[in-house]
């Protein structure tokens, strides 16, 4: 509901529920939406999935998945590595609508059959990184939008900060050269 009253009229775009795979479907015409689809009906995907299209460029959306290779579970080391550079900003943004929303956020290196991570603790940290680049100087213009309207609509703004410093300890410990745990 919230991304559709923010993104329908001026974006022609609309959230849509799907089943098994979740993917960005462009316009199919001049009086066809495109389509946001997430997987099941989850939360977390929904999620997942606007955070891609936030991100997109006015060309990429045009292009169905927005053009991107993508590789399915069971990805080599050299994949999964180059799948990991990608997926930095998407899972920030991701983070970010999880806090606002009030919901967990978990890393997902989608991976299970492959092997999973090229480098699990690299990647947390990277995704930490991000999100707290994003939280501290601001998000893309839609994005930023939808964080906003996340943060109103589930009254969240006052906590975001104590949050946000608490996922980040279970999400990715930031640890010092000697190996011991830090504090930020």
């Amino acid at each position: 509901m919230l991304f559709n009253d923010l993104f329908r009229e001026a974006y022609r775009t609309e959230l849509v529920k799907g089943t098994d795979e979740p993917e960005y479907l462009p316009a199919g015409g001049p009086n066809r939406p495109a389509r946001v689809v997430f997987a099941h009906g989850y939360y977390a995907s929904a999620l997942h999935e606007i955070s891609h299209w936030c991100i997109a460029g006015g060309h990429r959306r045009t292009l169905h998945d927005y053009g991107y290779w993508y590789c399915p579970d069971g990805r080599t080391p050299q994949q999964q590595q180059a799948f990991e550079q990608v997926e930095v900003k998407p899972q920030a943004i991701e983070w970010l609508f999880s806090l606002a929303s009030g919901s967990r956020f978990h890393i997902s290196v989608d991976n299970l059959s492959g092997g999973g991570a090229a480098n699990e603790e690299r990647f947390r940290r990277n995704v930490r990184a991000q999100a707290g680049e994003f939280l501290e100087r601001g998000l893309p213009a839609r994005a930023q939008a939808f964080f906003d309207a996340l943060a109103t609509f589930y009254g969240t703004g006052e906590i975001l900060r104590e949050r946000w410093h608490e996922d980040a300890r279970r999400i990715a410990p930031l640890y010092s050269e000697s190996g011991h745990l830090q504090e930020n």
